[in-house]
């Protein structure tokens, strides 16, 4: 999903070879070197966000390529529901035979450069956001000064190139009714319980769709979730043709983080019970958790009860072994986190 020099050929065709051997779904390129050496290795091919298709005829050109495309991100959904109608209309099919398919971005970070494509960071510090380096300094304030009188400009928002993330889950019924056949949650760089915490969410969403149960009240429920963990603030991007929000302050604006409190020494699957030893941190009854390791991925829950050996307690401390009930199965090693509520300024 990057632009290509000649001497990155030969890694992107092992690159590919290796996703084959994985039984990899497909892949997204950017590179026309890459879209080749995945048709000719039998990957599925979806066309990056990079390349800005944003009107049927593109969809046209690159059907014989790709059969799915991720839309440029500045598309409204009455564009995006006439690049489907038309779809639909001239049975527009990928190699595979299916109808083409559209990806578009529902929740993730929105980039102030046109569909990603900047040369900021590549600028300032020689890393290409188009090959996978960007460090975005856009998100940081600037001043700007007046050469002639040295008086600095006084701006109505410090973080002018920072827009606030995408989401789309309030209006989802809509995106989806626009042809989106495929989400698009971006979670690059983001932490385990961001990915479980929206993936979750967009599920739920998505069935409630599908189920007539979806409505404002189920919604804002979904939104405090979303809110919990990493983001730039929330809006619509350009999709309902409402004016882009922008961040008020660098970082996240997440209502909760996660404290490490301690790691699981053993697991008893039939009973679904974890043993924890706390490490360095505090629990309480009541209190959100979050249990994170590679293989495991995150298992979140609310503590019911904790068990250390002489019965039931409401808190536990630093140095303390005990017992919770778990969902899914955990394992040895894995670390389990305290999601703390975060004061607002």
């Amino acid at each position: 999903n990057t632009i290509l020099y000649d001497h990155d050929l030969r890694l992107t065709q092992r690159m590919i070879d290796q996703a084959v051997e994985c039984g990899v779904d497909g892949v997204i390129v950017a590179d026309m070197a890459a879209i080749q050496m995945a048709l000719k290795s039998g990957l599925e091919v979806h066309i990056s966000t990079q390349l800005s298709i944003s009107n049927y005829d593109s969809f046209n050109f690159y059907a014989q390529y790709s059969d799915r495309i991720v839309l440029a991100r500045e598309l409204t959904l009455k564009n995006i529901k006439h690049i489907s109608d038309k779809i639909v209309e001239n049975d527009l099919r990928g190699p595979a035979g299916n109808l083409l398919e559209i990806e578009a971005f529902a929740h993730g970070a929105l980039c102030v450069a046109i569909s990603g494509r900047c040369g900021m960071s590549l600028f300032t510090s020689n890393a290409s956001a188009n090959r996978g380096g960007c460090e975005q300094n856009c998100r940081k304030s600037y001043e700007v000064i007046d050469k002639e009188t040295g008086q600095a400009l006084v701006l109505d928002n410090e973080f002018i190139m920072s827009p606030n993330d995408i989401a789309t889950i309030d209006f989802l019924d809509e995106f989806l009714e626009s042809g989106v056949n495929v989400l698009k949650i971006e979670g690059r760089g983001r932490s385990p319980e961001y990915v479980y915490t929206v993936i979750t969410a967009y599920r739920k969403a998505i069935d409630a769709v599908k189920a007539g149960t979806y409505n404002k009240e189920f919604v804002q429920e979904l939104y405090k979730d979303l809110e919990k963990v990493y983001n730039r603030g929330l809006s619509s991007g350009y999709y309902l043709g409402r004016e882009q929000g922008w961040s008020e302050a660098y970082g996240s604006k997440a209502t909760h983080r996660k404290v490490e409190v301690g790691k699981i020494t053993n697991y008893f699957g039939k009973i679904g019970v974890a043993e924890i030893t706390a490490t360095s941190g505090k629990l309480n009854k009541g209190d959100e958790f979050a249990i994170i390791g590679e293989t495991t991925g995150v298992v979140k829950g609310i503590i019911d009860e904790m068990r250390p050996d002489d019965g039931i307690v409401e808190a536990i401390k630093h140095g303390d072994v005990f017992s919770i009930k778990v969902d899914e199965k955990v394992r040895r090693s894995d670390k389990i986190y305290f999601m703390e509520e975060i004061e607002q300024s």
